[in-house]
């Protein structure tokens, strides 16, 4: 496979076609036309569909003292992302210090190049959101809270000489002291999420507990349905059937309300089968034979 064109600091992947055209005793003609690349990555794929979550704590020391912890919690839906999306974060930052701090969240895009066994990595910033600031003892919980990723390069995985990838860092802002942070990876994918595959996540996690049904053994025999006595009683019965009044033709009767007609047989038990000839006078000319052997 090629690998995705890319425009860097220190390096680049490009793409272009020659063209030469020879002919006696003139010059060549010769041209040259760029194109890209595109390797696709399809974010729909179980391990870009699963979540990305961590948890971090850290206590800050003031000279001799020891201050309370800072604690972070983050999660995203999924790993994998198209660009012009929105990364739902899920965190909850709580101050037991004694500073201020913030929350913040960023995406980055690390490039990484690699030549004549020597490597050499950028770190770009890609996007940015701030939370509000937490005096001590205060708690701020992300319910959703939206990051959209720009127009960006796809992450660039099998390349041997290039390497883009690229990552969410939810940490919060501590003044005077190292930050604390969670880095989340992420893959920026060419073809988008299909309609279910928001629920695949979900479903794949729960499918310990929708599976149970597995483990659940048929009656050896089904129980008899309850008869017609046991379910109307001869009160409800008589009460359905509330005097209508006759119509002389189907137009009159369209004309009445239809769920009268329904209710008038709702309480009529299933007519009976019965192995007895209806009609024993019938001529004996007149009723069906069997063949003769």
């Amino acid at each position: 496979p090629l690998a995705t064109s890319f425009e860097g600091r220190h390096g680049s992947v490009r793409y272009w076609v020659k063209a030469e055209l020879h002919r006696p005793w003139l010059l060549p003609v010769k041209l040259k036309k760029e194109f890209t690349v595109f390797e696709h990555i399809d974010i729909n794929t179980p391990s870009l569909l699963s979540p990305q979550a961590g948890t971090k704590e850290k206590t800050l020391c003031c000279w001799l003292c020891t201050s309370g912890p800072v604690s972070l919690s983050a999660k995203i839906e999924r790993k994998g992302y198209t660009p012009g999306e929105s990364i739902q974060i899920f965190a909850e930052i709580e101050n037991c210090s004694s500073r201020m701090v913030v929350p913040k969240a960023t995406i980055y895009q690390t490039q990484a190049f690699y030549a004549k066994g020597k490597m050499k990595e950028v770190k770009q910033l890609v996007a940015n959101l701030r939370g509000e600031s937490l005096s001590s003892g205060k708690t701020e919980t992300w319910n959703g809270k939206q990051l959209k990723i720009p127009p960006v390069s796809p992450s660039i995985l099998d390349c041997s000489i290039i390497r883009v990838e690229y990552s969410l860092m939810v940490y919060v802002d501590i003044p005077g002291a190292m930050d604390l942070f969670l880095n989340l990876p992420l893959v920026i994918g060419t073809i988008p999420l299909h309609p279910f595959g928001s629920r695949t996540s979900s479903v794949s996690s729960q499918g310990s507990m929708n599976m149970n049904w597995l483990g659940l053994t048929l009656p050896e025999r089904p129980e008899a349905p309850p008869s017609y006595a046991e379910v109307v009683t001869e009160e409800n019965r008589w009460s359905s059937l509330a005097p209508i009044a006759a119509f002389d033709d189907f137009e009159r009767a369209l004309q009445g309300p239809l769920f009268a007609y329904i209710q008038e047989f709702r309480f009529l038990p299933p007519p009976l089968y019965s192995e007895i000839d209806p009609n024993p006078d019938q001529p004996t000319d007149e009723r069906p034979s069997c063949p003769s052997r």
